[in-house]
């Protein structure tokens, strides 16, 4: 297939791409190669966490750039040190191990807790894991996830990952035996439907975990580095996990990620743990520009601010409309059509002109919103106004 001056074919066909090709894009706002904007509340799935091209972002690549790309992971570099140290420090947990993605970031959390098990609970090797839990597209981490569908894939499964049902602790108990060495799970499931583990849930995980000697693993990929209101999701609940997983939004929009854990937790012998770029001086720059940002009292109470403007206008929209209502945490939000027409308000909004809006949709009566923290009211107030639109057309 062909657009415009783009052969595209060369590109492994792993997802249904609708027919343009994106060039350019500043904040909330992204071009495509015809010159049509697009007003964007995916933000690649929760990445740009300052949105599109922020400065912060530019300056610190040209100036890494030019100093440093990649002396090898064998070797300390002073961006990663720097990088690690705030991590450490804003999380409380003392090791830090940076990744490019964030199921490498989970699959190296297996890795630790397994081997975890192998010291101090006699080769202990399960971890329980979610119905509706997504932590990545590597073996490990789709045996690990709940996903709808995944269980007959790319058979056989890495085994050990038995599965509880969210918010309901007797079925965690239940299926802990002498073989578990952790629980693993997202302070909010994105890809369920924005689904929200309550304070006392997680309260109940933690001592469930601390009785029985098990590790508390919480994949924050999605949900850490500011997007709901906090640095880190766990802190609304006031637990700690052992091991902590970040992706997405830390590098906002570069390949970065990371694994966190205790002390305690920390057990990987040399060799157990690495990879070629892991910590490359390049992309940590660009970790610490947005960790400077985000991490400053002001920047997450606008985010906390923004993300209850955003609920107050999806509620009113789902009132006028007659929808199902919303929910979420802070600028990760869903609104539920209460029918399965998300895809088509999904291809109706980017079909919008002048102007296309980009949506998500996580399950067939569900919209995901997941705007650049540094969104303005304007932009999330010229949102509804399209959807509405949109749905009045579908209507």
């Amino acid at each position: 297939m062909k657009l415009d001056q783009y052969e595209v074919d060369a590109l492994m066909e792993v997802t249904a791409r609708p027919p343009l090709v994106f060039v350019e894009g500043r904040g909330s706002w992204i071009v495509d190669h015809r010159g049509k904007r697009y007003l964007d509340f995916v933000q690649g799935w929760a990445v740009n966490a300052l949105g599109h091209c922020p400065p912060e972002i530019a300056q610190a690549l040209a100036r890494q750039s030019q100093r440093l790309i990649n002396p090898s992971p064998a070797y300390f570099n002073a961006p990663a040190v720097e990088l690690a140290g705030k991590l450490a420090r804003l999380s409380g947990l003392e090791r830090v191990f940076l990744a490019s993605s964030g199921a490498e970031a989970n699959e190296g959390a297996i890795k630790l807790a397994r081997k975890w098990g192998e010291l101090k609970r006699g080769g202990a090797y399960e971890i329980v894991t979610f119905e509706g839990a997504f932590h990545g597209r590597t073996l490990a981490t789709m045996a690990a996830s709940g996903k709808a569908g995944w269980d007959k894939l790319f058979e056989p499964k890495v085994p050990g990952f038995p599965k509880a049902r969210f918010e309901d602790i007797a079925s965690v108990e239940a299926v802990i035996t002498d073989k578990t060495v952790a629980v693993m799970l997202e302070p909010v499931q994105g890809e369920a439907g924005v689904v929200p583990a309550s304070a006392t849930f997680l309260k109940a995980v933690r001592e469930l975990c601390d009785r029985r000697g098990l590790l508390l693993i919480l994949d924050e990929v999605q949900t850490g580095v500011g997007r709901t209101g906090r640095m880190f999701a766990f802190q609304h609940a006031g637990v700690r996990p052992d091991v902590m997983t970040l992706g997405k939004g830390i590098g906002g929009g570069v390949p970065l990620a990371a694994l966190l854990a205790s002390g305690r937790a920390s057990c990987f012998a040399h060799g157990d743990q690495g990879g070629t770029y892991c910590g490359n001086p390049l992309m940590a720059a660009v970790g610490n520009a947005v960790i400077d940002v985000v991490s400053q009292p002001d920047f997450l109470a606008e985010v906390t601010a923004k993300g209850d403007y955003l609920a107050q206008r999806l509620r009113e929209l789902s009132a006028r409309r007659g929808l199902a209502g919303e929910h979420g945490s802070g600028l990760l939000r869903a609104l539920d059509l209460g029918r399965p027409i998300a895809a088509q308000v999904v291809d109706a909004a980017r079909a919008l002109e002048p102007e296309g809006l980009l949506l998500n949709a996580p399950r067939p009566s569900l919209l995901r919103f997941m705007p650049a923290l540094n969104v303005t009211r304007e932009e999330i107030d010229r949102m509804v106004a399209q959807l509405d639109g949109v749905l009045e057309s579908l209507a």
